[in-house]
Formats: structure tokens, C-alpha cells, sequence
């Protein structure tokens, strides 16, 4: 068996081949190093057994160690790392080589120089991330080399004697070296997959973590609306009677005389009782975090989305003073929905605009309204050119007492309740900025078609 277990995914397998090859950079790079060490120190070994061909054995020791350090130049290249098997085989050939020339110029199968090719037989094994049938062919290589150059020096083919000995030593070193690959090589995989459960555990705890702090967050969150739930209970019976009292007062002063004659007062009267409808509707609605439930009288009727944006301009106009508000609306804006409520989404739309505006200073500060037919559906967008939402908050706009505004300037509600309200009438309330030039919210509402006005 020369490699992962057959079970294994193919990712896991692609990411065990990539760590194995920097795992097999890093140490045929350090091998190399020790190599070129060892052949050289070599030289003192020469000068012990075989002092005649010392200048011939240094000179090779020299050029084998120069051509090592060649091939680990070329590996520090994303050539040669790519191709590390076959630079470390290489260069580990190389020592082998040269001693089995000089097994051919000295004693032959009688020369102490084999234990070297022992060596290099059993370094591949234990140092190298060699595949088992790589050992094997080195092996292989080496005993072939090993008994050209005993051929070489007897003149003829060897047989016996030290060869036979020396042959059947380096078949041991090389079986051996070839089960140690083996398993070197199952227990590299082995650690590799512990290591790659163990980083998906961590992932999968990490995910737990976030999910397990996203229903924390949730909890919270309902602990907050509980509490709003209960404090908006209080203010219904302590709110709803005076503003009764002013809508009564309102409904008698429209029906006097002097009011119907006077077009200002009578529009003055209008605006102040869609104010106190709209108190009613928000003290109300913060028991359930919205305005009203859906399939409610308010959401089927009819109006003019020209005129709720009409009021509500005039309703915010101490806040926008001094913003230029353009209207690009076409000529048929009858819509059905919740004329109140629509007028408190464009409200908070066109009050929010104007804050952030004049928080940062805006010069030529304007709203842009556009209303455009869209099959069954009227598109509304409110586009400002004020300082834009930075993108750590564009995501956030709608969440639940989530705000930008000082402390005591508000809870956070506004757009959240805008957003519900919007998706009660069939559509979605979306927001896009840029930071720096324009800040964009679109929402759209059901149009009434000819066959139903």
C-alpha cells in the first residue's frame, strides 16, 4: 500500500498530498544539508583506508556536495518545489553513486564503503517521506550499483564470498527501509486526519458558539419587548384617554362653520388628527412591535400615495427645514394599505434623512421621492445625499433598538417597525449607501388597478 487509505474524501486527500510536500520541502532540504555534511567529513575516512586515492576521493566529495547544494537552490524554486520526490531522490543518488566508484577503484565487494550505501538506503526510510515503492526502487538502484562497480573492479561478474554477504545486507536494509516507509507514511496520513477532525470539530464548536450567542441575543431581545410590552400596557390607558379628548375636540372644530370656510384651518385641523392618530397608532403598536395585524380594515383601503407623502412632508417640516425635497411621482398613485401607517414609515424615512444630514454637515442637503409603476406594484425610493451608512451598520438598520443617535434620542424602534410594516403590505423595505454620498431606501405597495377603484 503506497498511500491514503481508499476511504478517504478526495478533498481530504488533496489537502494531505499538499502538507505532504511541504512536509517532504522542509526535510529534503535539511537531509540535503546533513548530506553534503557527511560526504564531506567523509574526506577523513579516505585519508584513514585509502590515502593513495585521497585527492581523486576529495575532488568527488567536492563536486557531489557542489551538486547537492545545486538541487537545493533549485527547490527553494516553485519548480523544484513542486517536484521535491524527484529533487530528493536525485540528490540522494548522487552520494551512491559516487560511492559505488569508489567501491570500483578500491577493494570491490571487499570494500568497507558498502556501509555507506546502507546508509543511504536507510536514510530515505527513516528521514524522508518517501512512498514506499520510492524506497524500494532506491534500494533497487543501490544494490544494482553496487554490484556494477564489484563487476567493474573483479573484471567479471561477482558471486560469493563478501559480495554474496554484502548483497543479502543491503536486501535487509532495503526490506526494512521499505516497512518503516510504510508505515512512516500511514502514520504521517493517520496525524493528518486526526488534525484535519480536529480543525472541523473546532469549526463546528465555533459555529455552536455563534448559534449559541445568536439565541442568547434572541432571548434578550424578548426580554426587551416583554418589558416594552409591559411599559406600553401603562401608557395605552394613560395616553389613549387625552388623545381621545383631543380627537373629539378636533372632529366638533372641523364641523364648525368658521373651519370649513378657512382652507388653512381646515387643513391645519386635518394634519393635527392624523397627528393624534398616529400617537394612537404608535403607543398602541409597541405592545406587539408593529402597527396593526395584517388583514386589518386599515391594510385593504384606498389612497393617494401623493397625498400621504403630501402629509407627511408637512408633518416633519420643522425637522427638514432647510432640505430641498424633490417629488418624481407619476400621475397615478392609488395605492391600498394603511394610509397612517404608510405615513409614519415616510416619517421616520424623511426625519432620519434630515438628521443624518445635518449631523454631518451636508452641503445642498436634499430628499429625493421617486414613485414608479411596477406591474401590480408601486416603487417607492427615498434617496438622501447625506453622509451614507458606513457598512459594519447598512446590515443592522432594521434590527430592534439598534441606533446611531445619542442616548435619550431615541429607542431604535423607527426602522424596524417600518420594515414590519412594509412587509405587512406584501413588500420589502430595503436599504443601499454609499458612504460619503447618498443613502437609499426602497419599499413598494400594492397599486389599485382600474377594475377596482
Amino acid at each position: 500500500m503506497t498511500g491514503p487509505a481508499p476511504y478517504v474524501s478526495p478533498h481530504l486527500h488533496s489537502a494531505y498530498e499538499s502538507d505532504l510536500r511541504a512536509y517532504r520541502l522542509r526535510f529534503s532540504r535539511g537531509g540535503a544539508w546533513t548530506a553534503i555534511g557527511l560526504v564531506l567529513l567523509g574526506i577523513g575516512l579516505d585519508f584513514s583506508l585509502y590515502p593513495d586515492h585521497l585527492g581523486a576521493f576529495a575532488l568527488a566529495r567536492v563536486l557531489v556536495s557542489l551538486a547537492i547544494l545545486g538541487i537545493i537552490g533549485v527547490m527553494r524554486r516553485p519548480w523544484g518545489a513542486r517536484h521535491v520526490e524527484a529533487m530528493s531522490f536525485t540528490w540522494l543518488m548522487l552520494p551512491q553513486i559516487m560511492i559505488a566508484w569508489m567501491i570500483a577503484v578500491t577493494e570491490g565487494a571487499s570494500s568497507i564503503y558498502y556501509a555507506g550505501l546502507n546508509l543511504g538506503v536507510f536514510a530515505s526510510a527513516i528521514a524522508f517521506a518517501f512512498r514506499m515503492w520510492q524506497n524500494l526502487t532506491l534500494g533497487l538502484l543501490t544494490y544494482l550499483l553496487y554490484a556494477a562497480a564489484c563487476w567493474v573492479h573483479d573484471g567479471q561478474p561477482p558471486v560469493g564470498g563478501a559480495f554474496a554477504v554484502n548483497s543479502l545486507l543491503l536486501a535487509f536494509s532495503a526490506i526494512a527501509s521499505a516497512v518503516c516507509t510504510y508505515y512512516n507514511e500511514q502514520a504521517r496520513f493517520n496525524l493528518f486526519q486526526l488534525k484535519a477532525e480536529l480543525a472541523d470539530k473546532n469549526a463546528q464548536l465555533e459555529a455552536n458558539n455563534r448559534s449559541l450567542a445568536e439565541i442568547k441575543g434572541q432571548m434578550l431581545q424578548q426580554e426587551k419587548m416583554a418589558a416594552l410590552g409591559t411599559l406600553a400596557a401603562g401608557l395605552l390607558h394613560e395616553v389613549n384617554n387625552p388623545v381621545n379628548f383631543c380627537m373629539m375636540a378636533i372632529d366638533i372644530a372641523l364641523e364648525e362653520p368658521g373651519a370649513k370656510s378657512s382652507e388653512v384651518l381646515l387643513e391645519c385641523l386635518t394634519d393635527a388628527k392624523s397627528g393624534m392618530q398616529r400617537v394612537q397608532y404608535i403607543v398602541s403598536d409597541l405592545k406587539t412591535f408593529a402597527y396593526r395585524k395584517s388583514g386589518s380594515d386599515h391594510e385593504s383601503a384606498q389612497f393617494l400615495f401623493e397625498r400621504a407623502l403630501e402629509s407627511s412632508v408637512r408633518l416633519v417640516g420643522h425637522e427638514i427645514k432647510g432640505i430641498k425635497v424633490n417629488r418624481h411621482l407619476q400621475p397615478d398613485t392609488l395605492v391600498r394599505g394603511d394610509e397612517a401607517a404608510i405615513i409614519g414609515v415616510l416619517i421616520n424615512l424623511l426625519s432620519n434623512a434630515a438628521l443624518a444630514m445635518r449631523k454631518g454637515a451636508t452641503q445642498g442637503p436634499a430628499i429625493d421621492i421617486y414613485a414608479e409603476a411596477r406591474g401590480d406594484r408601486l416603487k417607492i425610493t427615498v434617496r438622501d445625499n447625506g453622509p451614507g451608512i458606513t457598512p459594519e451598520n447598512i446590515g443592522r438598520v432594521f434590527e430592534p433598538f439598534f441606533t446611531t443617535r445619542e442616548v435619550g434620542q431615541g429607542l431604535g424602534l423607527g426602522l424596524s417597525i417600518c420594515y414590519s410594516v412594509i412587509q405587512r403590505h406584501g413588500g420589502l423595505l430595503a436599504a443601499e449607501s454609499v458612504p460619503g454620498e447618498w443613502t437609499k431606501f426602497t419599499f413598494d405597495l400594492p397599486r389599485v388597478t382600474g377594475g377596482e377603484k
